[in-house]
């Protein structure tokens, strides 16, 4: 088994049109994710997945790899699967690890918690979480929460926050329980990914905007590994505006 990292990389983003591009201290958003994803120790080979000849360039520019892919793709695992091409002929067993490329400093050890997961042959769809620490992370509608069983499964994912204590105000509830929030870095078995993108948009996946739904109610299991690393999105230029001033 071998591992991979993509990075779904597309212009036209209706919030933030041209977003990894944008510059931080002197570097495009896509060169810092690239060099901080190349950190990750477990990773057989790293490329940009993109539908954008500006970004092809820009990565070619700081010497990465890219490869061009559709532009009518739905989502990053779209992407991601069509790009698996760019490694050659990958073994079903092989995992893709789709990494955000709108997270600039995302630390290279949360990729490697992920790829942790894959030592269980039995897995096939992996993700990482973080403990919520704070009320304006829970009851913030961008930030996605997931319940999970046991054995580390996951339940669901809401941007409501989860569980609902009916007994106690919601200024109350971190006291009365643990809530997580879902780190959007994927990785897939090659086989499995083969499989989920064929998959029609779903019920609940159209409610909640969150693609991972669609696997769930199509009897897919996602496992969860905790990771204590905090990483960073950025949705819009005035999130950019945030980072650039504070870093």
């Amino acid at each position: 088994m071998k591992i991979f990292g993509i990075i779904p990389a597309r212009y036209d983003s209706s919030r933030f049109p041209g977003k990894p591009l944008g510059m931080i201290h002197g570097k495009p958003m896509i060169q810092r994710v690239y060099e901080q994803a190349s950190g990750c120790k477990s990773l057989s080979g790293l490329v940009v997945a993109t539908d954008d000849e500006r970004i092809k360039q820009c990565v070619n520019g700081f010497g990465g790899k890219v490869c061009m892919t559709s532009r009518n793709h739905r989502s990053g695992t779209e992407r991601c699967n069509e790009a698996t091409g760019f490694f050659g002929e990958l073994a079903s067993d092989d995992i893709i690890i789709n990494v955000q490329g709108d997270e600039p400093f995302i630390d290279p050890h949360q990729l490697d918690q992920l790829a942790e997961c894959f030592v269980n042959s039995k897995i096939q769809i992996g993700t990482l979480i973080k403990k919520i620490v704070s009320n304006d992370e829970l009851i913030d509608t961008n930030v996605v929460k997931v319940i999970f069983d046991k054995n580390l499964k996951a339940i669901y994912f809401s941007r409501q926050p989860l569980p609902f204590f009916r007994s106690k105000e919601p200024n109350g509830w971190l006291e009365s329980g643990r809530y997580y929030k879902h780190v959007g870095l994927y990785g897939y078995a090659v086989g499995l990914l083969q499989e989920i993108v064929k998959l029609p948009e779903s019920s609940l996946e159209k409610a909640e905007s969150l693609e991972q739904l669609r696997w769930i109610e199509n009897g897919y299991s996602i496992y969860l590994r905790e990771t204590e690393y905090e990483s960073i999105a950025i949705d819009s230029p005035a999130d950019l505006l945030k980072i650039t001033n504070r870093t």
